[in-house]
C-alpha cells in the first residue's frame, strides 16, 4: 500500500511538473527579458540599509545623518518610491557596471528616473537613462 501512494506522489509531482513548465513557457518564462518595460520612477536616493530596517523611513521623511554616514561608509544607493518600493541602480551593460558615482550627487535628494526596469520576484532594478531631481516635493529631514 505504501509503494503505490509514493508512486501517486511522484506521478502527481509529475503532472504538477509538466502542467507548471507547460504553464510558465505560455506565461512567456521562456523569454529571459519577460520582466523588463520601459518606465520612469520617482523617489528619494538614500542607502539601502536603512528602509530594509527601519519601515518609518519613507520617501519623504528620513534622517539625513544616518543617511549620510551610511553613503560615506559605503552602503549601496538605491530609490525608496513613495509605495516603499526599493529599486537597485543596474548598468545596462554585460558585465555588470557600479552606478554608485551616477547617483552619489543625489543623495538625499528626491528624484525622477527614467530608464529600464526589471523585476524578479519582488526585487525591482533600473538601467538608468536620464535621472533629474524634483525640488517641489516636500521632504520632513531629522
Amino acid at each position: 500500500m505504501r509503494r503505490f501512494q509514493l508512486l501517486g506522489v511522484f506521478v502527481g509531482c509529475g503532472l504538477l511538473s509538466i502542467t507548471g513548465c507547460s504553464l510558465l513557457k505560455s506565461a512567456g518564462a521562456s523569454d529571459p527579458h519577460a520582466n523588463e518595460s520601459k518606465a520612469t520612477i520617482e523617489g528619494l536616493v538614500r542607502d539601502i540599509s536603512c528602509p530594509i530596517q527601519n519601515l518609518q523611513a519613507t520617501a519623504t521623511h528620513f534622517n539625513m545623518k544616518c543617511l549620510q554616514e551610511c553613503v560615506k561608509s559605503g552602503s549601496p544607493l538605491v530609490i525608496l518610491s513613495k509605495d516603499g518600493e526599493l529599486y537597485v541602480p543596474i548598468s545596462d551593460k554585460m558585465p555588470d557596471a557600479d552606478q554608485r558615482q551616477t547617483l552619489l550627487p543625489f543623495a538625499g535628494k528626491y528624484v525622477r528616473a527614467s530608464g529600464t526596469v526589471f523585476e524578479r520576484k519582488g526585487t525591482h532594478a533600473i538601467a538608468i537613462t536620464a535621472i533629474d531631481e524634483i525640488k517641489d516635493v516636500h521632504l520632513t529631514i531629522e
